[in-house]
């Protein structure tokens, strides 16, 4: 029977739709009344997304469905989708009210604001989908309305180019779901998220839960711009800004989303979470050291999503679902930022005088700082078991790369300092880090931690996986540490080139997918 209980948040998505259509219907330039009619229905999005959240948290909505019978189409409201829906009606807002100026003028204006509030309808109903089949529907508007907004400038041969990219690696996506849907109807008779987990739970996931498994897994890493197939998102800076916040800040999450709303059946599969990950790890390295090459803002800012998309993806790998749920809300926050900023980011830069010659650290400086690191971060895990309880391996293991991150930083940004200078620094970072790091941590843990799954008693796969995620980060780490050594050098004078350029592996699939011909065809 349907449930009679209702959440707030369901109506969300709806409250974008009139403003849709009203801005359909006058695509033109300057269309009067669109553009604050579609502010205002984003903020009415964002307080009907933030009163289900607070619905939710009383226990008013506890997990409930809508039409969650026949119809097959159930959306759902816990405290993990609402929070989600919140933070996308607050993006969507934000990006709306940005919109209004920055658009101002173009002319197509009222095309624009329709297709970006009919892109964040859809994400907000992917967000909150309570079956599989909800999901899919929610990923093909997704993909449909921003290949729209890609072609914004359809004069553009770069932006075409992109466009067809998405469309064909974002559909690829949506196919790999479709397969696993039907994989996962034969196998439990069922599309509902809950009903897959409690399947999974009682009879195994079977053959064609682990190839469903599998689709899933494929489909996430596609739509999170994953090695190898991720150069469409470094090219959909051809968009205007506003679509760039928006992909970055909230559509480019949904492979993340899709894996937590799926990890009751995810986690049964162990080679579904070591691919995740493999992919991850490595998706994560690759994209942070080939933004360090990029000169252009908005360019280094989508190799910083696919990097940090790649940490995302291995977050859920080492079943740190919590923690992956809190780093798509803190991504997604900075990253709206950054790119809504981005114009006047280059304005501060244009004004900054050229900076002198960087210090080389040496290696001891490096070792030294690194090791204090690690020692301040064992202390503090300890503390922190003593006062909330013991710590998974993987939650360990995550702080520890956190840990080489920070030790990294000082170690470069403090070469040219005396080591005094050096070891308070990266006391006080090292403490500030790993106190965070558990904090939230434990925070995030009593938020969402009785909705989702718990990580996972390592095995001899899982362990193997930690170790080499924690040596593959503090290797690249310590490598970046010493970056003004090595960088000049004429073995590796010709490497950052080919960073530069990502290998070339976007070129490869222009290639493959016959992009440069498009490109010319038109």
């Amino acid at each position: 029977m349907p449930s009679l209980a209702f959440s707030l948040s369901y109506l969300a998505p709806v409250a974008l739709l009139p403003a849709a259509l009203f801005a359909f219907a006058r695509p033109g330039k300057r269309p009067a009344g669109v553009p604050r009619l579609s502010e205002a229905s984003a903020l009415a999005a964002f307080a009907l997304a933030l009163a289900g959240l607070v619905q939710a948290a009383s226990g008013a909505v506890p997990g409930v469905g809508l039409f969650d019978g026949a119809a097959r189409l159930a959306l759902r409201a816990d405290l993990v989708s609402t929070a989600m829906a919140t933070l996308i009606g607050f993006i969507g807002w934000i990006v709306m009210r940005y919109s209004r100026t920055y658009i101002d003028g173009e002319p197509r204006e009222g095309a624009f604001h329709g297709l970006m509030l009919t892109a964040l309808a859809a994400v907000l109903v992917f967000a909150q989908a309570g079956t599989l089949a909800t999901t899919i529907l929610a990923a093909i508007a997704i993909g449909i309305a921003l290949k729209r907004l890609l072609l914004f400038y359809p004069e553009r041969a770069e932006a075409r180019r992109a466009a067809t990219k998405f469309g064909l690696v974002w559909h690829a996506g949506d196919a790999m779901l479709a397969i696993a849907a039907a994989l996962l109807f034969a196998r439990f008779g069922t599309l509902g998220f809950a009903g897959l987990a409690a399947g999974a739970a009682t009879q195994g996931l079977g053959l064609a839960g682990t190839l469903a498994v599998a689709a899933i897994v494929a489909a996430a890493a596609l739509k999170t711009a994953a090695f190898p197939l991720h150069g469409w998102l470094t090219e959909v800076m051809e968009a205007p800004t506003p679509v760039s916040a928006l992909l970055h800040a909230g559509i480019i999450n949904s492979g993340g989303v899709l894996l937590i709303t799926a990890s009751g059946l995810v986690q049964h599969s162990a080679g579904g979470m070591a691919a995740l990950v493999l992919i991850g790890g490595f998706t994560a390295l690759f994209g942070a050291a080939v933004m360090l090459t990029q000169s252009a803002i908005k360019t280094a800012l989508a190799w910083s999503t696919i990097s940090q998309m790649g940490f995302m993806l291995l977050q859920c790998g080492l079943g740190l679902w919590t923690l992956a749920l809190l780093h798509i809300i803190a991504h997604s926050l900075y990253k709206a930022h950054a790119f809504l900023s981005s114009g006047g980011a280059v304005t501060d830069v244009a004004n900054i005088r050229r900076p002198g010659p960087i210090a080389a650290p040496s290696v001891p400086a490096v070792l030294k700082s690194f090791a204090l690191a690690l020692v301040i971060f064992a202390a503090i895990a300890a503390g922190f078991t003593y006062a909330f309880g013991p710590k998974t391996p993987q939650a360990l293991a995550l702080g520890a790369i956190l840990i080489f991150g920070v030790a990294y930083l000082v170690a470069q940004g403090l070469a040219d300092r005396a080591p005094v200078a050096l070891t308070k620094r990266t006391v006080a970072a090292a403490l500030a880090a790993a106190i965070g790091y558990f904090s939230f941590q434990a925070i995030a843990h009593a938020v969402w931690g009785p909705i989702l799954p718990l990580a996972p008693v390592p095995g001899d796969l899982e362990w193997a996986l930690i170790v080499l995620a924690v040596a593959s980060f503090g290797l690249v780490a310590f490598a970046q540490a010493l970056f003004p050594l090595w960088a000049h050098h004429p073995a590796t004078a010709g490497l950052r080139v080919h960073l530069a350029n990502g290998l070339y592996l976007n070129a490869l699939l222009d290639r493959a997918i016959g992009g440069f011909r498009t490109t010319r065809s038109r």
